[in-house]
């Protein structure tokens, strides 16, 4: 009887092709909505920042408008609420992702042998014109930039641009910001005025953003991009779809919680509510300790809220009247790992105590 070998699983090198995590914008642990933004920062869809500086007033929001037939739920969609027609030399806005330099290894950046990458991407906006994509080093201060046109208003569009490797400067082998993907939005004179960097060099600030639209100039305007993948080589491959435990596993690394009084109900990670009664003398007592859902990229920083949806003399900051602290201590070894809290009382008075709280732990780089 023939014997059929049949190949074992395992990676290959279409396995995590996508550079990106979280391109096709499914997970959204800090909410799906954040209104009145006008600074840097990460808001709704895990993993891609905003920077900005003095351009507009922004809501930015986890969408459902997506490419019909794509296979993409969301979106994340940049709405201008409060316009800037005549942005200062120093304004600027962008969305992005930023990359530790350990999953860059295999790009081989600094060598002869330097791989080319291509960044593909679905995106839409009421504004056409030329936009820019920009490759930033961090580690070494060098870009590269190269445009797109969006050709007709209100109408997803598939974008595909290539940049070639870059033979100078390797990525630090770290768990360090390395490089930065980056969409710009709207930039000033500062970032406008010089010549288009359309291949590897010395970052000069007034040759990264020439030629983009301002999206700040009406309150009419709006953009949206799914479908965000960076991977080795000149051509871009189909959109790589990860199971949604493995996305949500990724993204984690990096924030872990639910962001603000706001978004108890998006809270995914230790039990976010814990009561206790507790006798106690002292004024330090440790109450909680355990493990994050996955392993942080590095320390994280570490809030913690009141439950607004418990009763309210049983929040975090007081109870009959007693007012109380809580803090955080990490264990030592191992702080990637495990968090652990303390209750600091203003009163060593015996007296039995319940608190309701939930956190978030933040590893972004």
């Amino acid at each position: 009887m023939a014997i059929t070998k049949i190949p074992a699983a395992g990676f290959t090198g279409n396995n995590f092709r996508n550079i990106i995590i979280n391109g096709d914008m499914s997970i959204a642990q800090r909410g799906t909505s954040e209104s009145g933004i006008t600074s840097g920062g990460y808001f709704t869809v895990d993993r891609f920042r905003n920077g900005e500086t003095g351009l507009g007033t922004w809501t930015q929001s986890q969408s459902t408008d997506v490419p019909s037939g794509q296979g993409f739920s969301n979106s994340l969609k940049m709405d201008c609420t409060t316009a800037d027609a005549a942005p200062a030399a120093g304004d600027f806005l962008y969305v992005g992702q930023l990359i530790e330099g350990q999953n860059l290894q295999y790009l081989k950046k600094g060598t002869a042998n330097a791989e080319s990458v291509t960044m593909s991407f679905w995106v839409k906006s009421n504004k056409t014109g030329t936009y820019i994509c920009e490759l930033y080093d961090n580690d070494n201060t060098r870009q590269i930039s190269k445009s797109y046109t969006i050709d007709t208003a209100d109408t997803w569009e598939k974008k595909t641009i290539t940049y070639a490797g870059d033979t100078t400067g390797a990525f630090d082998n770290d768990n360090a910001l390395s490089l930065y993907c980056i969409f710009w939005l709207g930039a000033g004179s500062s970032y406008t005025s010089g010549t288009l960097n359309t291949d590897w060099n010395s970052s000069t600030t007034a040759n990264r953003v020439v030629g983009q639209v301002n999206l700040a100039d009406s309150t009419s305007n709006e953009w949206y991009i799914t479908g965000v993948q960076l991977e080795a080589g000149t051509s871009a491959s189909d959109f790589e779809f990860l199971p949604v435990d493995v996305n949500l596993q990724r993204c984690l690394r990096y924030y872990e919680g639910g962001s603000g009084a706001s978004n108890v109900a998006n809270v995914i990670g230790l039990p976010y509510r814990f009561c206790e009664n507790i006798q106690s003398s002292t004024n330090r007592l440790k109450i909680f300790g355990g493990n994050f859902l996955v392993t942080k990229r590095a320390d994280p920083t570490i809030t913690l809220y009141a439950d607004s949806g418990y009763a309210t003399a049983n929040r975090i900051g007081q109870y009959n009247g007693i007012t109380n602290t809580l803090t955080v201590s990490s264990l030592g070894v191992g702080s990637r790992n495990h968090i652990a809290f303390y209750i600091q009382t203003s009163t060593t008075a015996s007296t039995s105590i319940t608190y309701a709280f939930y956190y978030e732990a933040d590893a972004e780089l």
